[in-house]
């Protein structure tokens, strides 16, 4: 009886999921200038707040913006948000991101995720995907800068580096793995 039971929960943990993650997609819904006008406030945001910052942006290939990630759940944990892939400096594409996690988790947050292709070969493979998933089909070096410190493009090796923001700054000990990362088309 338990393993029917187990079963059961998994199950409506699943759908609780789907439903909650296909209800985010739309309820948050922008539209491209709404994307666009977000994603260059997240970028100004990120110039000022991290010490060489607007270096680090200029020697990257191409950046994934997501002004706002929104999480939220209780056991099941889901979050999402839209954002914009720039090639030199113009949008590209625009992007949703999902992601799910268990355990207890009460409240809802925002954060601001900013993935840095530093490498021609990262971002092709990137764009070339129909659903790229950090982790699976690209690992994601998360930077952390201390209190102080500045980024160094000469020292960041990895061809795909990112950033989460919180309301009070950089935030650290995060990972991006599992979120996935899929093509949209925005109301114009």
């Amino acid at each position: 009886m338990s393993h029917m039971m187990n079963s059961m929960y998994k199950l409506l943990a699943f759908m609780a999921m789907a439903i909650t993650l296909a209800f985010a997609q739309t309820a948050h819904a922008g539209t491209a200038a709404e994307i666009d006008a977000a994603v260059q406030d997240a970028l100004k945001r990120f110039s000022t707040e991290v010490k060489g910052g607007p270096e680090f942006l200029n020697s990257a290939k191409g950046m994934l913006v997501f002004p706002k990630v929104y999480k939220g759940g209780f056991i099941v944990g889901v979050e999402g948000g839209e954002g914009a892939l720039l090639v030199g400096g113009q949008t590209a594409d625009y992007y949703r991101t999902a992601a799910a996690s268990w355990g207890l988790q009460a409240g809802a947050q925002a954060k601001t995720v900013i993935v840095a292709f530093m490498t021609d070969e990262a971002l092709q493979k990137f764009r070339n995907s129909s659903g790229w998933k950090a982790g699976v089909d690209g690992s994601v070096a998360m930077v952390d800068v201390g209190a102080g410190a500045a980024l160094d493009t000469k020292t960041i090796k990895d061809p795909v580096v990112g950033f989460v923001f919180g309301q009070k700054g950089l935030m650290a000990n995060l990972t991006l793995e599992g979120s996935k990362y899929e093509k949209f088309s925005p109301q114009k």
